[in-house]
């Protein structure tokens, strides 16, 4: 720049002098710089006069202000980066499963079933969604545990009657052991999946296990005696089949759902199932009798499983919280079973339908009657190396100590 400028004239000098020592001496004005505001002294701004007289100071004002930019710039950056880094805790994909369960939607076992769903989706905190398939509607019910297997259903709940031959070791708990009431039934084979701990369910995770109260007869004419039953097609599955047989009647192998209908039209005249059909089932709409044969009652286990690679995906905490509800359902379970049992007998009651039971000396003919089951349990057990002597042993103590 000329120096011969007015801007550095000795006059522009002494002008500015003058100032500093008048009113605007010690003016200082802030210069906004990106949020900071430094204090620097500056001539009165005049046609002549534009350019600070210390220039030191304009030079470290700007030297700050680069430093505060810098700073700035990198906070910003710094920021933004932890904006854009997702939380792990809010991050979470959540897990989405499916439920088949062949018990029809009105159904209290059915009611039940949602509910665990409901329960682990809360206790998840919303990271797991279970979709609910209640009567079947996404696998059938017999075919409900390979389907689990195979990953169409997450989890499936059915019967183990459905698919026999498959679980041997198992098929103990659904003999004619003298069942009274669902929960001890429900315990007891809870208790002796613990124990044994059966390879035939390998292929899955057991979520938990349940078994309905008494199975015991309901016809459409009067039964009192084993002479009554010889020739009667009798609808029964799994090894309630082999208790009609040894019974003198003749098994008919429908499901549960189909079993209305086939007593409707004659299909069937009678059939085997727990008390709670005659309203779960509305079986109290087309039977006449209700016998209470329960010296011979048998129970028919159930799972609620899980695919095994399904479950080898939750987190560990989320696996934690399936076994914690899956034991507190187990119970409820148990005792939704002698609920509708109760409920069952009420409404075939208001339909008419009669209560026959057998004496004392009649109830133990049928248990004599059905006995060589258990032997021949036994039998076909040790013919495939399992301990079939050791699980029969077991569900009869237990049933000794624990029902009354």
């Amino acid at each position: 720049m000329n120096k011969k400028s007015p801007l550095f004239s000795i006059e522009n000098r002494e002008a500015a002098n003058t100032s500093k020592k008048g009113v605007l001496a010690n003016h200082r004005c802030p210069v906004p710089v990106l949020g900071y505001c430094s204090p620097v002294e500056f001539y009165p701004l005049t046609k002549h006069n534009i350019w600070p007289i210390n220039r030191k100071n304009i030079k470290g004002v700007c030297m700050k202000a680069s430093l505060t930019v810098k700073m700035f710039l990198f906070v910003f950056v710094l920021s933004i980066c932890l904006v854009a880094v997702p939380n792990p805790a809010t991050a979470q994909k959540v897990i989405t499963l499916n439920y088949s369960n062949f018990f029809p939607a009105p159904h209290k076992n059915s009611v039940l079933a949602e509910q665990w769903c409901r329960e682990i989706e809360k206790r998840t905190n919303g990271r797991v969604k279970i979709t609910y398939f209640p009567g079947g509607t996404l696998t059938p019910a017999a075919q409900t545990y390979d389907n689990t297997v195979k990953g169409i259903a997450d989890i499936g709940e059915s019967c183990f009657a459905y698919t026999r031959g498959k679980f041997p070791l198992l098929e103990v708990v659904d003999l004619p052991l003298g069942y009274k009431n669902g929960v001890v039934a429900t315990k007891l084979v809870n208790e002796f999946y613990k124990k044994f701990q059966p390879k035939e369910l390998g292929e899955v995770k057991v979520l938990f296990l349940h078994a309905h109260g008494p199975g015991i007869l309901f016809t459409k004419k009067p039964v009192s005696k084993l002479e009554d039953v010889k020739g009667m097609k009798i609808r029964a599955t799994g090894l309630a089949a082999k208790v009609v047989t040894t019974l003198g009647g003749a098994p008919v192998g429908t499901t549960m759902g189909e079993t209305y209908d086939a007593l409707r039209t004659g299909v069937a005249e009678g059939a085997f199932a727990p008390v709670e059909a005659m309203q779960g089932w509305k079986w109290g709409e087309v039977v006449r009798y209700t016998i209470q044969n329960f010296g011979s009652a048998y129970t028919t286990s159930m799972f609620v499983v899980m695919n095994k690679a399904k479950w080898n995906a939750l987190p560990p905490d989320i696996q934690k919280i399936f076994d914690q509800v899956s034991a507190e359902f187990a119970v409820k379970q148990g005792k939704v079973w002698d609920e509708i049992d109760k409920e069952g007998y009420a409404f075939a009651q208001k339909r008419g339908v009669k209560v026959i039971s057998l004496s004392k000396q009649e109830d133990a003919r049928w248990a004599a009657k059905v006995r060589p089951l258990l032997d021949e349990y036994v039998a076909n057990m040790k013919a495939k190396n399992l301990p079939g002597d050791q699980a029969l042993k077991f569900c009869l103590d237990y049933l000794k100590a624990n029902q009354k």
